[in-house]
This record gives C-alpha cells, sequence and structure tokens, in this order.
C-alpha cells in the first residue's frame, strides 16, 4: 500500500511538474495557407502525428477513418485530422478553419488551417486576423498560384511579419533542389509587394514527413531547419504595438443604484488605480476609481484582461465608447481611409450604407470612394466603381457618427473592423484603418441667418420630399406631372426631379450598371436635399429598383420629410405601353441591365403610398398623391 501511495505521489509530482513548465511557455499562434489542394491538412497532421502529440484512441481512429473516407489507399491520411465537416471530408478539401491546440517541451501553439479555395477566402482571412507567423504552402508540381499571392497580401494587410514558404510535394519532384530553388526566386521578387520582415524557405513532403518533425535525408542539400525546430525557436515579439491603454466599453455595469461600471477586455495597455483616462468619443477625462476582476479588487490590469472598472465621476458612457490612455488616446473621426477584403457574395458599391462594427462600436458607414483596387497578379492599382468578392481595395468610409479609433499597423483591436450587409446581416468585407482623413475634422456646417424654416414661411407651406418609385414604364413621371398641376394651381412650389432628365446633366457621365445606378440615387438624394432646404416640395419620379439605396435616401432625412410612393404597375402592362420602346430594345438585346428584364426590381415593402396605375386613371392617382401630400402640412 506505502508504494502504491508513494507511486501515486510521484506521478502526482510528475503531472504538477509538467503543468508549472507548460505554464510558463509561451503561445504561437500560427496560420497553415495557400492554394487549395497544397498539403495544408496533411502538413498539420503529419505535424501532430510526428510529434507524438495525439492519443492511441486518436491514431486508431484516424487509422480507420483514412480506409473509410481516406485520399491515400491503405496509408493514413493526415488532412482528417483536421478536416471536421463531412463535407470537407467527402470532397477532400477544407472548407472552414480549424483550430488546434498542441504544445511541445519549448512552446505551444494555436494553428489555424484554412481553406484553399477562393470561394471561401473569407475563412483564411478570419484565421489570419489573430496569427503571428503564416506557413504559406506551395505545391512543388503547381509553383506560385493566384491564391498564393492573394492569400500573401491578405497576411501582409493584417500585419503578419513572419512567413515560413513551405514548398510541399517534394517527393512528386523527386526532391529537386532547383525546382525548390526557382519557386523560392520567384516568391523572393514577389515579395517586394509585401511588408514581411522574414521569410524562411523549407522543402517538405507533409505526406512522407520529410523536414516536418524530422530531416528523412531525402534533400541532403537543404541544410536548414525542420518546420517544427523553426516554429519552437522564432522570435514573435512584437515591437510595433504602442501599448497605450485601450478599454472599449462593452457593457454598463447596474447592478443597483450605488454602483456604476464599465465592463470590457483591455485591447491594448495597462491601467491602474488612480490614472487619469480620457472618454470617447466625448473627450471628458475622469481618474480610474476602482479596478475588479470578477469578485476580486485589483491595484491594476494589464492587457488581456476583462475588468470592470469605476470612474470618480458620473459620466455618460455607453457600449461602444472608449476609456483610453489620458496622455495618448485614440483619435477620433467618421471619415477613414483602409485597406478592404470583399467576402460577400453581393457587390459592394460607393454610396451603399452598411454597419461597421470596430471594437465595440456598431454604427452606420458607407463607402464614400473606392480610390483602387488591387490587380493580384501583378499587383498594380487600378480603378473600379464597385467591389466583387475576393476583391482587396483602398477605400474611403464615412460613418454616421465619430468614433475612436487607431490605425491598424498601430493596435489592431482598435484598427480592425467588419462590414455588414444591413438587410441580409451578411459580413460583406473585412477591413483595416490606414488613417483618418483631416476633411473629415475640417470641414463643418456653414451657419445661414435664412434656414429652411424661413423659406417655409415665404413659400406658406412645409417642404417635402416625395420619392416615386416603379419599373419602366409603370406612370411615375406622368402621374409626378399631373400632381404638379394640382400643386401649381393651388400655390405651391414644386419642383420634379426626372430621371430621363437628370441624366442629360447631373448624372450624364453615369451607365446603367449596377454600380451607377447606386452612384445616380446617391446624387439625387443630396440634390432633393438640398431643395428641401430650399422650402420646395420635391417630387422624384426614378426606377430606383433597390431597397438599400431607397433607404439611403429616407434616411438623410428627418422623419415626415420623405414619402416613398410605389407606383404598382404589373410587368406585363408597363411593356405593353412601352411609351419608349424601351422594353422591345431590351427584349431584342439592344439594351443591357435593363430593370425588369435581366435587371431586378426589389418593390418596398412599407411604402408611404401605394398607387394602383394599372387599374387607376392619371388624374385619380395624380389625386391621391395630391392627397397624401397635403395630409399631414
Amino acid at each position: 500500500m506505502k508504494e502504491l501511495n508513494k507511486d501515486k505521489q510521484n506521478i502526482t509530482s510528475r503531472v504538477e511538474e509538467y503543468l508549472h513548465k507548460q505554464s510558463k511557455l509561451d503561445t504561437l499562434r500560427f496560420i497553415s495557407c495557400g492554394s487549395v489542394d497544397d498539403g495544408k491538412s496533411t502538413l498539420i497532421g503529419r505535424m501532430l502525428y510526428e510529434a507524438q502529440l495525439l492519443f492511441e484512441d486518436q491514431v486508431s481512429s484516424l487509422q480507420a477513418d483514412s480506409k473509410k473516407s481516406g485520399t491515400q489507399g491503405e496509408d493514413i491520411d493526415f488532412a482528417l485530422l483536421v478536416d471536421g465537416l463531412s463535407a470537407e471530408r467527402e470532397q477532400g478539401i477544407t472548407i472552414d478553419v480549424a483550430y488546434r491546440f498542441f504544445a511541445t517541451d519549448r512552446r505551444k501553439f494555436i494553428v489555424a488551417d484554412t481553406p484553399g479555395h477562393e470561394q471561401y477566402t473569407r475563412n483564411m482571412f478570419t484565421g489570419a486576423s489573430t496569427a503571428d507567423l503564416a506557413i504559406l504552402l506551395i505545391d512543388a508540381t503547381q509553383g506560385i498560384l493566384d491564391q498564393t499571392r492573394r492569400h500573401s497580401f491578405i497576411v501582409s494587410l493584417l500585419g503578419i511579419k513572419h512567413i515560413i514558404l513551405a514548398v510541399n510535394k517534394m517527393d512528386l519532384v523527386d526532391y529537386s533542389h532547383e525546382c525548390f530553388q526557382n519557386i523560392c526566386d520567384e516568391y523572393t521578387s514577389l515579395s517586394k509587394n509585401f511588408e514581411f520582415e522574414s521569410i524562411t524557405p523549407i522543402p517538405l513532403s507533409a505526406l512522407k514527413g520529410d523536414n516536418v518533425v524530422q530531416n528523412l535525408n531525402n534533400m541532403k542539400w537543404y541544410q536548414g531547419p525542420t518546420l517544427m525546430t523553426f516554429l519552437e525557436t522564432v522570435d514573435i515579439s512584437e515591437g510595433s504595438k504602442n501599448g497605450f491603454f485601450r478599454l472599449p466599453v462593452q457593457l454598463v455595469n447596474r447592478p443597483n443604484s450605488d454602483f456604476r461600471g464599465y465592463s470590457g477586455t483591455i485591447i491594448s495597455g495597462n491601467v491602474s488605480v488612480g490614472d487619469k483616462v480620457k472618454l470617447l468619443p466625448s473627450g471628458k477625462n475622469a481618474t480610474i476609481n476602482r479596478i475588479i476582476l470578477a469578485s476580486q479588487e485589483l491595484e491594476n490590469a494589464i492587457c488581456g484582461q476583462a475588468i470592470t472598472v469605476t470612474l470618480d465621476k458620473e459620466i455618460d458612457l455607453s457600449r461602444g465608447d472608449l476609456i483610453t490612455s489620458h496622455e495618448n488616446p485614440c483619435e477620433v473621426s467618421n471619415l477613414f481611409e483602409s485597406d478592404l477584403v470583399w467576402i460577400d457574395n453581393e457587390s459592394g458599391y460607393i454610396g451603399r450604407k452598411y454597419i461597421i462594427r470596430l471594437g465595440t462600436s456598431q454604427i452606420n458607414a458607407s463607402l464614400t470612394d473606392i480610390k483602387f483596387k488591387y490587380d493580384i497578379n501583378d499587383f498594380k492599382e487600378k480603378p473600379g466603381r464597385k467591389l466583387n468578392q475576393n476583391d482587396i481595395a483602398r477605400v474611403q468610409i464615412t460613418l454616421d457618427n465619430e468614433i475612436g479609433f487607431e490605425a491598424y499597423k498601430d493596435c489592431s483591436g482598435m484598427g480592425a473592423f467588419v462590414l455588414i450587409d444591413k438587410y441580409t446581416n451578411a459580413t460583406a468585407a473585412a477591413g483595416m484603418v490606414r488613417f483618418s482623413l483631416r476633411r473629415a475634422n475640417n470641414i463643418h456646417r456653414q451657419n445661414l441667418d435664412i434656414n429652411r424654416s424661413d423659406r417655409e414661411k415665404l413659400a406658406g407651406h412645409q417642404a417635402k420630399v416625395i420619392w416615386l418609385t416603379g419599373i419602366s414604364g409603370s406612370g411615375k413621371s406622368t402621374i409626378a406631372n399631373a400632381a404638379e398641376k394640382l400643386l401649381y394651381q393651388r400655390g405651391y412650389r414644386t419642383y420634379i426631379l426626372d430621371g430621363d432628365n437628370i441624366r442629360h446633366g447631373l448624372s450624364k457621365d453615369l451607365g446603367f450598371t449596377e454600380a451607377d445606378r447606386v452612384e445616380n440615387i446617391r446624387r439625387i438624394s443630396e440634390v432633393s436635399k438640398l431643395m428641401l432646404d430650399a422650402g420646395i416640395i420635391v417630387i422624384t419620379a426614378f426606377i430606383s429598383p433597390y431597397r438599400s439605396e431607397r433607404d439611403m435616401a429616407k434616411n438623410l432625412f428627418d422623419d415626415g420629410n420623405f414619402k416613398e410612393v410605389f407606383i404598382d404597375t404589373p410587368l406585363k402592362i408597363a411593356e405593353e405601353r412601352d411609351p419608349k420602346g424601351l422594353y422591345k430594345k431590351a427584349r431584342d438585346g439592344k439594351i443591357p441591365n435593363f430593370t425588369g428584364i435581366d435587371s431586378p426590381y426589389e418593390a418596398p415593402l412599407n411604402p408611404d403610398l401605394v398607387i394602383n396605375a394599372a387599374t387607376q386613371s392619371i388624374e385619380d392617382c395624380a389625386r391621391s398623391l395630391v392627397t397624401m401630400i397635403l395630409s399631414d402640412k
């Protein structure tokens, strides 16, 4: 019994010693990326297997799965260790990001195995966003491909400085030194477009195990480290981060009337009781009274801790606000220049509204300019009016209100953001703030002595914007013209903004692509706002086929100043009318992107008025419109 107890004590002692030793090790987060079928999942699986980091039951399960659904015959298919989805195993590809934790005697690791398919680039971006290092795999038989370039560029944008250039499948090229060197030379030339601090080429065979954990002497011409040796020893210490205190407010903690705390996770720097802080975007100053971690009272807290702080004074803070260093606060702006990776199937357009999430802030935003897009083949800048899936671009983004932020290169937690589609809630894009644009703070509205209220008094009526929408031939312009006559007869000051007339001047430079239509409506919306300020009843007659742009227009105005009117005419009747012969030309293929034929029309969901122009006379339609306009003077 004594010997048994002694054995238990020895085991316990060894376990405690091991856990203590492991707790002292640093953690390297890295990503495996590259083109499809370069062997990323196989490499990670081989690494875990060769380093003896798998339990016996995992090995048995892997052997059974390999025989059932693997791609290596009787041999182990190491990719199955990280390809967890059934769809991945069936297709032999990686779709989702697979995270694995493992440790050696020298370091702990978290690896993100990311998909190589172009359509899953968004998942690769997710995996790379928290990585310290990237393993970029290249198939020795294929060389550098488009996804190699795209992934390299994304990794560079995200600020990853260390790259392992893993030239895989060397066994398929007879372990050729010349093949390896040619790929390295080509990538060295390519890497001039990126901002990497180090690139370490390693030739390997993930399938056979060469240079993964050990050198099998199949490539005696290679004298460098194995992959595992390099991962255990690479220096990932950060030198470029400023380390100033940043605490985005996630929750206002108010359990009772005697306590008001502000909870969040410190994403940079540290804080102590008694420190002076600046609160953004308000710019107010305060002092830290208490720091609370769960049930503990702390004197100071460091980056990564989720804490609650109290201040020395009552200040109105809410989720999305920021508590920062008093001496070195963040910038505050509502206009950024950013690098953007578009990941949604739906294209992005200048002027279209999105929701931006930066830190704990969530606010309306829009693309105000696409400065250029990068050509993945040569990384040259090229113009563009829209963003398609996987496009990488330099853009300008405007927010409805100012928020605290930081350049991504200085503090990724305060410079990384996503754009959310307001209608589908899909993630449209991921971006990195470069800097604020000075004119965001230098441009101010000029105060004028005569305002809209004065102009409305002179006109004798309220100004409004009446937005008529419907397909071509629905009767928008005809109804608008008839309604204006009735209003004119009653002494109302009016103006019609008609789609065809605008195309002769303000928008004569635009075509009819989706991007052009979005820009056309943006311009009309701004002109309508100016005319409203002039005290005029503005009636617009535009197809305006997209709900997002009509909502964008509506959001420019205060409640009650904008009325959306749907001229509801079936396509069949509108096509029978065809007053301009446009439908016939569209059917003959002479007019591309024609609404209702090869371009969609999204009917309003909750219009202020629906006019059925198929069953009502023009006079009745006009009277209905005028009645609505005058109903809430």
